[in-house]
C-alpha cells in the first residue's frame, strides 16, 4: 500500500470499490504500519504491551465493524464478509485476543507482584 499503491490497490480481490486514490491508499497503509509497530513493539516490550495491542484492537475492530455495517445498509453484499474475513476480521479477532490475554496477565502479574497481600488473604 505504501510502496506501490496502484499496483497493490489492482492487485487484491474485493479492493477496487471506487476510483483508484493513491493519497487514500498511503494514508490507510500507514495505519496498518503503525498497527504492526504496535504489535511488535507490544511483543518486544510487555510494560506497553496493553496499551499498544488494545489501541491496535480498537482501530482493526472498528474497521471491521465498518465492513460489517457496510453489508448491513446494503452497500455490499454478504460475499464482501466472507472475502474480507482474512484480511479484515481475522486480524481484528486475533488482535482483540491478544489485547485481553495481555490485560488479564497484566492484571495476574499484578496479583502476584504483592507477596505480602497474597499472605495477608490466605489468614
Amino acid at each position: 500500500m505504501l510502496i506501490s499503491p496502484a499496483n497493490w490497490y489492482f492487485a487484491v480481490p474485493g479492493v477496487t470499490t471506487g476510483p483508484f486514490n493513491q493519497h487514500f491508499l498511503r494514508d490507510i497503509g500507514l495505519i496498518f504500519l503503525l498497527v504492526g509497530i504496535a504489535m511488535l513493539t507490544g511483543a518486544a516490550r510487555p510494560a506497553t504491551r496493553v496499551a499498544l495491542w488494545f489501541l491496535a484492537a480498537l482501530w482493526l475492530g472498528g474497521h471491521a465493524l465498518f465492513h460489517f455495517w457496510e453489508v448491513a445498509v446494503g452497500i455490499c453484499g454478504t460475499g464482501a464478509l466472507v472475502q474480507d474475513f482474512p484480511a479484515v476480521t481475522l486480524p481484528a479477532i486475533l488482535t482483540a485476543a491478544l489485547a485481553l490475554w495481555a490485560w488479564r496477565d497484566a492484571a495476574g502479574g499484578s496479583r502476584r507482584s504483592h507477596p505480602v497481600e497474597d499472605s495477608r488473604a490466605t489468614h
